[in-house]
């Protein structure tokens, strides 16, 4: 209740208070902001998938600034040898606006990615484009761009079916950020409590493991990521080891031994460094650009215990280590 109260009393803070709550949750407003911070973090073994923030567009023009900044962040990546991949918005390239030329927007920045060896990552919007999503993916496949993978939300009823689904059109190939998901989807379609968003975020990093795809387990849940942890020692995966799966692809440039955990900028830095620290790959979400306010406040509202981690920046900022 303490943390929800203090994330209703920001969202009613003025525009520069949450510029100042944000700077833990995004990188800046520019291309420069994000290179700074990957630069830094560097330093704690970890890795990045670059986000360009802003989703649904309302025209194609729109879908064209979003294909060229995000060429901008690839060359930027390569410039400065960094470890990172790009995670883009599908509806920021205009996919629901004309799906044809949104695909051909999508093709066109996967295909350039791939003369660099660089993996593009497509998030998961909301249940308007969960197929979408997922027949963009099989097509770019089919295309020889196997640089290419999408998230899957534990909290959907389907997710265990599209993995299944996935599997048998990519087999080895299939690569998945497995998350809670942050949509509230009505109940039809979704869980809804935690418990049972939990099992389901569980039982699908599990299910994922064992088809032999390759998981970005995305979670700051401390409980997932023992789950995480226990299922990957049942199936002897983890530091030390390679990814001994008979029905895993080869070493992939710019991953680990099938697995990953990534985590959002700002969010559970010390659980981060300690899985960095024990040797397991852990990839940090950065994200930037003009629409931060947007984006701060989205957060803000999803998830409250932010609420907490706000409170205490500001009365410990010596503490506001992300």
């Amino acid at each position: 209740m303490l943390s929800k109260l203090i994330v209703a009393m920001t969202l009613r803070m003025p525009r520069w208070f949450v510029r100042w709550v944000s700077r833990r949750y995004v990188a800046g407003s520019t291309l420069d902001d994000a290179v700074r911070v990957m630069q830094r973090l560097q330093a704690e073994d970890a890795c990045f998938t670059i986000d360009v923030l802003g989703e649904e567009i309302s025209s194609m023009d729109e879908a064209n600034f979003f294909l060229e900044e995000y060429v901008r962040v690839m060359n930027a990546i390569v410039e400065h040898n960094i470890d990172a991949n790009l995670s883009i918005k599908p509806t920021a390239f205009g996919l629901l606006i004309d799906e044809v030329k949104g695909f051909e927007n999508i093709e066109s920045l996967v295909r350039q990615a791939s003369e660099h060896d660089m993996f593009v990552r497509l998030d998961m919007e909301d249940h308007r484009v969960t197929t979408e999503t997922i027949q963009v993916v099989l097509k770019l496949h089919e295309k020889g761009l196997t640089n290419v993978g999408t998230v899957l939300q534990g909290r959907l009823h389907r997710t265990l079916e599209d993995i299944s689904d996935v599997e048998s059109e990519l087999g080895p190939m299939a690569d998945y950020r497995i998350c809670k998901g942050i949509y509230l989807e009505p109940e039809e379609i979704a869980y809804t409590s935690r418990k049972d968003i939990r099992k389901a975020t569980n039982d699908a990093i599990k299910e994922s493991l064992v088809k032999g795809a390759y998981v970005g387990i995305a979670s700051h849940d401390q409980a997932v990521v023992d789950f995480s942890l226990n299922a990957l020692d049942e199936l002897k995966m983890g530091p030390g080891h390679s990814d001994s799966r008979s029905n895993a692809g080869g070493v992939r440039k710019g991953k680990g031994p099938g697995y990953e955990f990534q985590m959002l900028l700002g969010v559970c830095g010390p659980l981060r460094r300690k899985l960095a620290k024990q040797g397991h790959r852990t990839r940090v979400y950065i994200p930037y650009g003009e629409m931060w306010y947007e984006y701060s406040i989205r957060r803000l509202q999803e998830n409250p215990t932010i609420g907490l981690q706000v409170a205490k920046a500001f009365l410990m900022p010596w503490s506001n280590r992300p």
